[in-house]
């Protein structure tokens, strides 16, 4: 369960290295860095080489000039150990490398993404070896009766070849660590044993790299898009609505209802319904006809009081401006009974007729034009 914590720990971590890493305000190349290292080392020999295993720990310097091409100075050192093997011992010396090596990444060479959180490094590079205090190797030596007459004495200087690959994890925009797994050719005396073959020896480093020297990300260009306007004509229909008069029939009717016995006072709101009619309405026909009720008076008293009704009806309509020959009055006593309920009849009943004028809309197709200004681009 630890394993797996520190799995999905380690998961988090890259990602959210990676998503930091994608909003970079700053260029990833070029840039240069300081190094420290530290791990083991082995020289192959005759000999066990698990018993030969020493540390050793490094500086270094250097810079990215591309995504994919670096060089640095590395100086490493500290102890190395050889064995005799008939004597079933070992010996100690110190030893210290300078090598300016060339690095690869081989990552940004095939990919198009230039910063990758992961990367993958070559390394090969040429230097200086120095070894001195050698004095355990001639302590043993002593008791072998002279076979290793070449052995080096104080000190050796001597070629160094290097080659190795790094795995390269990006932590941060100014902080980094690897590992670095190489190899180290030196000369046949390096070891104080010749054999007529130059001596190799192993390496397995971690390093801490702290870079800088990043240049800021040019901000990119934004060019403003060359806008091309063009112009149209366009036509809108609508629809135009007109009214025209057309001429209708029209009609009014009214009753007044009069006291027993009386033909007054003239219904002044009949009158003036009916003069508003007349004047609103074109051809204008006026029919007035006057009655009385059978059950009060006599024939003769009825028609005289109908009569009356009627002629002052038609005065008053005349006075309010009436044309008169449009009138035509009539008066019926109580020979004709228009209602059922007797007292209603004691009444004048007017009817209008004339031409009134009626608005009907009248809709026209129309259509106008607009110069419009469109983009093209």
């Amino acid at each position: 369960m630890k394993l797996k914590s520190l799995f999905l720990s380690l998961a988090v971590v890259c990602m959210a290295v990676v998503n930091a890493q994608e909003t970079k305000e700053y260029k990833p190349f070029p840039h240069m860095f300081v190094g420290l290292h530290g791990g083991v080392q082995t020289t192959f020999t005759n000999y066990n080489q698990g018993d030969l295993i020493t540390p050793m720990v490094g500086v270094s310097f250097g810079g990215y000039f591309t995504p994919a091409v670096g060089a640095r100075l590395h100086v490493s050192g500290w102890q190395n150990k050889g064995g005799i093997k008939e004597l079933n011992s070992t010996y100690e010396y110190n030893y210290a490398t300078g090598n300016v090596d060339l690095l690869l990444n081989l990552t940004n060479m095939f990919s198009k993404k230039e910063d990758r959180v992961f990367n993958v490094i070559l390394l090969a590079g040429i230097g200086l070896n120095y070894a001195w205090n050698n004095d355990d190797f001639h302590a043993l030596a002593a008791q072998t009766m002279g076979k290793y007459p070449f052995a080096w004495e104080d000190d050796l200087l001597s070629h160094n070849f290097r080659g190795g690959v790094m795995f390269d994890f990006n932590i941060a925009k100014n902080f980094g660590m690897n590992l670095e797994i190489g190899a180290n050719n030196n000369s046949d005396k390096y070891n104080s044993k010749t054999n007529n073959n130059s001596d190799w020896s192993a390496y397995a480093t971690v390093g801490f790299v702290a870079k800088f020297g990043h240049k800021k990300k040019p901000a990119p260009v934004v060019v403003a898009p060359v806008e091309e306007w063009a112009t149209r004509i366009d036509t809108t229909w609508y629809d135009e609505v007109t009214y025209k008069e057309v001429t209708i029939p029209v009609s009014y009717e009214g009753t007044a209802n009069y006291d027993i016995k009386k033909s007054e006072p003239v219904p002044t709101a009949l009158v003036d319904a009916v003069v508003a009619f007349v004047k609103a309405n074109k051809n204008c026909k006026v029919s007035i006809v006057g009655y009385s009720d059978k059950e009060t008076g006599t024939r003769k008293f009825n028609l005289k009081l109908s009569q009356e009704r009627a002629e002052k009806l038609e005065a008053a309509l005349v006075a309010a401006g009436v044309d008169k020959a449009c009138i035509t009055t009539e008066w019926k006593g109580d020979t004709v009974q228009p209602f059922a309920e007797n007292d209603k009849n004691r009444a004048v009943v007017v009817k209008a007729t004339g031409e009134g004028v009626k608005k009907e809309p009248v809709t026209n197709k129309k259509f106008r034009t607009e110069e419009v200004r469109y983009r093209v681009k």
